[in-house]
């Protein structure tokens, strides 16, 4: 296991010992937010700025249930559909959190929550000139990933299906594209994985890291399954490591007959 634990996923030079990026949304209650938190060994969790009282700390707040000497604090602009809105909120994220890290979404559509790329692209450039370490939801298109790099994004965080909807790993081809032609920056899974099979898959295909929220949180036992993603991630990037065996078409004896007497 020497290699599993000495292989971190590194973002904008900061280093994480896991590369199961969970989000702390749609848990029934917040103590089972911080026990599935727990369960998938997670060193970042994402909030959305939108959905938390960040304006009155005196109040009771998700961030007041998440540790900030254990978890990495990725904010998130889930619900713009603007890049001034998107802008916006994250310089009201920084500001309230002490933080220049963003998961940035621009949302393009209601129905699919598709991002919208010339926002996406408009913003990425704004925050990054405003010293923002940027990590960008997007569709899984090449161009515009290349695009968001050269706009000073930290990594690259393409959809694997719909945000929410359990369906997996839906487009393996622009994602195995985006994995041979993307080296500058980490590659992480946004969306879509809906159980342990899924995360694994992708982690075999090579993606430095997964993000998730209602695979975890929309699950009948959310802290079971927290558990089951970490090994799933940690399984598949062992795997991707190690090197599959070549597909045959035909069997192939797992025992040589060479030189036994029949």
């Amino acid at each position: 296991m020497e290699k599993e634990m000495s292989d971190s996923l590194v973002i904008a030079g900061r280093e994480f010992g896991s590369r199961l990026i969970l989000g702390t949304g749609k848990y029934e209650s917040l103590d089972l937010m911080v026990r599935s938190l727990a369960a998938a060994g997670t060193d970042m969790v994402t909030v959305a700025v939108r959905r938390v009282n960040i304006s009155d700390r005196s109040k009771e707040s998700l961030l007041d249930y998440i540790d900030p000497n254990r978890y990495h604090l990725l904010p998130n602009t889930a619900g713009c559909y603007s890049a001034e809105e998107a802008i916006r909120t994250a310089m009201l994220a920084r500001e309230a959190l002490d933080t220049p890290w963003i998961k940035l979404e621009v949302l393009g559509d209601e129905k699919t929550l598709f991002p919208d790329n010339e926002g996406l692209l408009e913003a990425t450039r704004a925050l990054v000139g405003e010293g923002f370490i940027v990590l960008p939801y997007l569709n899984d298109d090449l161009i515009v990933a290349r695009r968001l790099i050269d706009a000073g994004a930290a990594a690259i965080m393409p959809l694997a299906a719909p945000i929410g909807s359990g369906l997996g790993i839906q487009n393996f081809t622009t994602l195995r594209i985006l994995r041979e032609q993307i080296t500058e920056v980490p590659l992480i899974v946004d969306a879509g994985v809906g159980t342990a099979s899924d995360a694994t898959i992708a982690m075999e295909m090579g993606v430095d890291g997964i993000l998730m929220n209602t695979g975890v949180a929309g699950a009948r036992d959310p802290v079971a399954m927290a558990e089951a993603m970490n090994f799933a991630v940690r399984a598949g990037r062992l795997a991707y490591l190690a090197g599959r065996i070549p597909k045959k078409l035909y069997a192939t004896a797992s025992s040589p007959v060479e030189g036994v007497s029949r």
